[in-house]
């Protein structure tokens, strides 16, 4: 029977929950790296006792933590992140100039056929590679030349939070970023290319179609589509068929098209899922009801998905990378809270259970299927 491990990011560390394939009984390891704020972990598609994770302090500053066996034992790797040449300026939330600073990095994410490949996305957003398993690494500038000095922090700051591969094209990746937009390489990282037609920001930005600028908080991508990516944008969910080049609005039926993840059904490209939070300024959720809305239809008709969630008194939020399906058949779903909740969904999101409730605040979850 496959195993099932979740890899949770919180703002005190690190924790590792394990179960079989039933999804039913759980075991809880942590935390790892107490009291350090664990913005994400990864493991490598291509060597899954290849754990990666980005440990970050505003004291003693970034650091990058790699695992060989599954999380047991950890070792730093390389953790200095340069900018290419001068950095140069951004924008600044009073629309002057700012100069880039690195602060911590917000995701990893390891190629799917090479363990000592990874990319990693950075506030102030880049985009770096490590080819060597993060001993050193590079930053891929070309990025910040797509109009980066018209860039500026979101709320929570300028972060490069989405990073998705193409398996059956690997020069080409997407990344967002927060209060950038979209963009995609198709060659490797050499030029890179707005993909933001469509979105409408009439409440962020003096321009609402402006080419870039968009508050942006997570795009999802089925492996089997490339072509099709869905997108929580700060408001709205959005829908491109053609890798980004033009994106129309699929929000239709939800109480709030206000959220932060967004993730895909892992067999069932249509089936998407968002979890709707009242406004911008209220983290939490509509009527104080935790809801998971499922569309399986790629959008516009959307389903309420409660059962075994709190339906009142609760005021929790879901983070932009707090969300992961498994691979199994049913699909399980996952989703973890700034209250120190992890969900679980052993049948597509019909039913939840808690796996833990008392965490540190949740920042982020990923999920590996194990054989």
């Amino acid at each position: 029977m496959s195993t099932i491990r979740v890899l949770v990011g919180t703002k005190k560390g690190a924790f590792i929950l394990t179960s079989d394939g039933k999804r039913q009984q759980w075991k809880v390891s942590g935390p790892h790296f107490a009291g350090w704020e664990m913005y994400h972990l990864k493991g490598s598609p291509a060597d899954p006792n290849r754990i990666y994770a980005s440990q970050t302090s505003g004291w003693f500053g970034q650091m990058i933590q790699r695992s060989n066996d599954g999380g047991q034992t950890w070792e730093p790797v390389g953790n200095e992140f340069k900018y290419d040449g001068t950095p140069g300026t951004h924008q600044w939330y009073d629309g002057t100039q700012h100069p880039w600073e690195f602060k911590r990095i917000w995701h990893l994410e390891p190629s799917p056929t090479d363990p000592d490949l990874v990319y990693a996305g950075a506030e102030d957003a880049a985009l770096f590679r490590t080819s060597d398993g993060g001993k050193s690494w590079q930053e891929l500038p070309a990025l910040r030349g797509a109009k980066g000095n018209l860039w500026q922090p979101g709320a929570g700051g300028m972060g490069l939070h989405t990073i998705i591969l193409d398996r059956t094209r690997p020069e080409r990746i997407y990344i967002a970023i927060s209060a950038g937009g979209a963009f995609r390489t198709d060659d490797g990282g050499q030029s890179w290319k707005p993909i933001n037609r469509g979105l409408k920001s009439q409440y962020e930005l003096p321009d609402p179609t402006a080419e870039v600028g968009h508050c942006v908080h997570r795009i999802a991508m089925h492996p089997s589509r490339p072509e099709v990516l869905f997108m929580q944008k700060h408001w709205d969910i959005m829908r491109s068929d053609n890798a980004g080049d033009m994106w129309h609005e699929v929000s239709g039926n939800l109480p709030s098209d206000f959220g932060f993840p967004i993730d895909v059904h892992a067999h069932e490209p249509e089936t998407i899922y968002v979890v709707p939070i009242k406004s911008d300024s209220e983290h939490f959720p509509p009527d104080g009801k935790l809801r998971v809305y499922r569309s399986r239809t790629g959008g516009n008709e959307w389903e309420p998905l409660t059962k075994g969630l709190p339906q009142g008194d609760c005021y929790v939020n879901v983070l932009r990378d707090a969300m992961a399906v498994d691979q199994l058949d049913p699909c399980g779903v996952y989703f973890g809270t700034t209250g120190g909740q992890v969900y679980v969904s052993p049948d597509s999101g019909n039913t939840w259970s808690p796996i833990v409730r008392d965490l540190p605040g949740v920042l982020s979850v990923e999920v590996q299927t194990l054989p």
